[in-house]
């Protein structure tokens, strides 16, 4: 008996002093960073606190989650969702430096059921130099002067021929009809594939690829994620073959013989770079990554544009008189429209960007540490992940008068975008979406050529934020031809 109250006793010694040297440990690490670990709760076991936090998206007051914890803990707090111990940022100046610094401090932390999707070469998980060189290439195409006179003409014809179908049908979804512009336009500055069996096959396979997005990392037969790996399976055939095609012109034929850079595969194949080579699968999978603005960020956008400009006459009014001028101006000259026709009306731009506000379909930006860092006396410990919410910011009373009324104008008053850390809707940094004036572009396109040939009624709808923005009925309207 002696025996086992000694070993209990010893067990106790050991186990104190343990304890006591691990929390000098954490101590002695606290104190190195000078910084605090962010306040917080880590909820009920396993689920955390994450019921509440996808309540909060089925609210009219998406941030309402945030906003607790924000007036319990302060502007950045710790808590556990999704399977993940987390700190939340909710402060702008925190998500700008979490943003800004990429590879030696913060590296990319998406759910596993992305990881799956994306696959272990996506531009999502590539980090330092060749993210960098991979980012430079994608967005020197998009800014050239050949792509945006090509592409341009691209969105017109997307969409005059879309609204063209819209007179003779008495209810449309908008949800569904604005994917028939924005797809298309997507894999033609992709692979330049145009009307045809391919686009449709990579339209409907990439409808049941992107459910999988958000979904339990499950994936075996019958599970959402094992579906839509299949539905990458079968478009990753098409694309593969596409990248194949153009490589054996790259290498039977001479540099003069390739002619005009037309896409992105074309991009990416053509590099000469062969310290960032890219082969046929890598090529391929980060063309079908690229994909998703077509499917789910422009037609959200485009989407929650035409929720709120019904809501708002004063607003539809202004863009209405703004557009209907422009037309008049290209009625009475013999020039086409151009990519700075379009950027240079500054209302139009303003309806985007107090739409992006509002309803950024990006609600954060997910990180995982590689070291200790402190920012603004707060301590991120190595390997635990960082939410930095974007929305949070953009719905700030601080940070913006009556943020939840829709009123473009304020933008007027605040100035150029580009210098607002508190705002950020296509992320910052070095991952910096490299499509954002082409996103814009297509918005301006699709804006103009609506309000200066349809009126509308929109019926009630309601805007739903879990998982991703979206309006519960797919926004139904009726539409009615302007007698110009």
């Amino acid at each position: 008996m002696e025996w086992i109250i000694g070993l209990m006793v010893l067990l106790g010694l050991v186990s104190t002093t343990w304890w006591f040297l691990c929390e000098k440990k954490q101590k002695n690490k606290n104190t190195v960073a000078k910084g605090k670990i962010p306040k917080g709760n880590s909820g009920w076991p396993l689920l955390g606190e994450t019921l509440d936090f996808i309540a909060s998206g089925y609210t009219s007051r998406p941030i309402s989650f945030l906003e607790k914890r924000k007036s319990l803990y302060g502007n950045v707090f710790k808590s556990s969702i999704l399977g993940s111990s987390v700190i939340i940022s909710t402060d702008p100046e925190v998500n700008k430096v979490i943003l800004q610094n990429q590879g030696n401090i913060f590296i990319p932390a998406y759910p596993k059921s992305i990881r799956e999707l994306m696959g272990e070469h996506s531009i999502l998980q590539m980090n330092g130099s060749k993210h960098r060189k991979v980012h430079a290439l994608i967005g020197g195409f998009m800014r050239s002067p050949h792509f945006k006179a090509r592409i341009t003409k691209d969105i017109q014809h997307s969409v005059k021929q879309c609204l063209a179908t819209w007179t003779h049908q008495p209810t449309l979804y908008i949800q569904d009809e604005v994917k028939k512009i924005t797809f298309s336009i997507l894999v033609k500055v992709l692979m330049n594939v145009g009307d045809g069996e391919d686009l449709e096959l990579l339209k409907r396979e990439f409808e049941e690829f992107i459910k999988g997005l958000i979904c339990l990392p499950l994936k075996f037969p019958g599970t959402r994620l094992y579906k839509s790996l299949k539905a990458k399976e079968r478009m990753m055939k098409i694309v593969r073959r596409i990248v194949e095609e153009r490589k054996k012109v790259v290498i039977e034929n001479d540099e003069e013989e390739w002619g005009a850079v037309n896409d992105l595969v074309d991009v990416l194949i053509r590099d000469k770079d062969e310290s960032y080579y890219m082969n046929t699968e890598m090529i391929s999978e980060n063309i079908i990554e690229m994909m998703i603005p077509g499917e789910e960020t422009l037609p959200t956008a485009m989407t929650m544009a035409l929720h709120f400009l019904s809501n708002f006459p004063l607003a539809l009014s202004k863009l209405k008189e703004e557009n209907m001028e422009l037309k008049r101006q290209k009625i009475n000259s013999s020039d086409d429209y151009a990519w700075t026709d379009y950027m240079s009306l500054p209302f139009t731009q303003n309806v985007i960007s107090e739409t992006l506000r509002m309803t950024n379909i990006v609600n954060a930006i997910w990180r995982k540490a590689v070291k200790d860092v402190e920012i603004k006396g707060y301590l991120i410990p190595k390997d635990w992940t960082v939410m930095a919410s974007l929305n949070s910011v953009h719905l700030d009373d601080k940070n913006y008068e009556n943020p939840f009324e829709f009123d473009p104008s304020r933008w007027e008053k605040i100035g150029a975008v580009a210098s607002n850390i508190c705002f950020a809707p296509f992320g910052g940094g070095q991952r910096l979406c490299p499509g954002l004036e082409l996103s814009r572009l297509e918005l301006c396109i699709f804006l103009h050529h609506l309000v200066t040939t349809y009126s509308w009624v929109a019926e009630k709808d309601e805007i739903i934020y879990f998982p991703t923005v979206k309006m519960k009925r797919k926004l139904p309207i009726s539409v009615q031809p302007i007698n110009n």
